[in-house]
């Protein structure tokens, strides 16, 4: 019996292969690709030459994390073209290479909440499994929360989060010091429990994906962020669920992988 095929979502491209040369700043790559690369260009084969001497190009990059164990001079990166009149550049980064060469990490930080969007709508998620799907992007408190779940008289509010730093098979979030994140964990911490007029009773979750498939566990990176380390132990503390998704990636598309435990 064939197995069911996974929830995923397709990668944007074409892509092209390139190397990382610098990172100029959090948003910007300079990257060289091959002499023959464009617009038109298909996807990497795995195991192609990859052929030197090619144009150096600018290159968007969306996640403003750290990324220092990725973003290495010579390594591989995979970028679309993306020319608008709006857009500084013409090139938008998608995928890197692993540390040791095999594997890849998804840099897009749209595909997390794209794929548990789909995952949520298929009733896929067996650690939510007697929720459903709502309503995506509500606003709460000072900020817009990514998914809100129902279940008969209750809901749920869910906020995922990307991640890309993996230290000895340990996934590490986050890789960059994140007032942001820190504010949307307190806001669930303080919606759990809560009880509106209408008589429903609110739960609140936060979703590790990790954007990669070579760890066991997420953790909260408390060298990095130990303010944000503290307020999850508060949201823990509070009711606040925290799970954690790793996903597989290839050259075409982020599928979800198992839950692996977070913290």
């Amino acid at each position: 019996m064939t197995e069911p095929t996974p929830i995923h979502v397709p990668l944007p491209g074409p892509l092209v292969e390139a190397r990382f040369l610098e990172r100029p700043n959090r948003f910007l790559l300079r990257c060289r690709i091959p002499p023959d690369a464009g617009p038109q260009s298909s996807p990497p084969q795995t195991g192609r030459s990859w052929k030197a001497g090619g144009p150096v190009v600018d290159v968007h990059m969306a996640d403003p994390g750290r990324l220092e164990e990725l973003l290495i001079s010579g390594k591989r990166v995979w970028i679309r073209y993306a020319a608008s009149p709006t857009r500084k550049t013409d090139w938008s980064a998608v995928l890197v290479e692993t540390p040791d060469g095999q594997g890849l990490v998804s840099v897009d930080t749209t595909m997390p909440n794209r794929l548990i969007l789909a995952a949520l709508e298929a009733r896929a998620l067996d650690e939510l499994a007697d929720w459903s799907l709502e309503r995506a992007e509500f606003p709460m408190g000072r900020s817009r929360i990514d998914f809100l779940l129902a279940r008969d008289d209750r809901r749920l509010a869910l906020e995922v989060k990307s991640v890309t730093l993996v230290e000895d098979a340990v996934a590490l979030f986050p890789d960059a010091v994140t007032a942001r994140g820190a504010r949307h964990v307190r806001e669930l911490a303080e919606v759990a429990g809560r009880v509106d007029d209408d008589g429903r009773t609110w739960e609140a979750a936060i979703l590790f994906v990790l954007q990669r498939d070579d760890a066991h566990r997420i953790e909260a990176a408390r060298s990095i962020d130990p303010e944000f380390a503290d307020t999850l132990a508060d949201a823990k503390a509070a009711g606040v669920r925290v799970l954690g998704r790793r996903c597989r990636v290839t050259l075409d598309r982020l599928a979800l992988g198992p839950p692996v435990p977070a913290s």
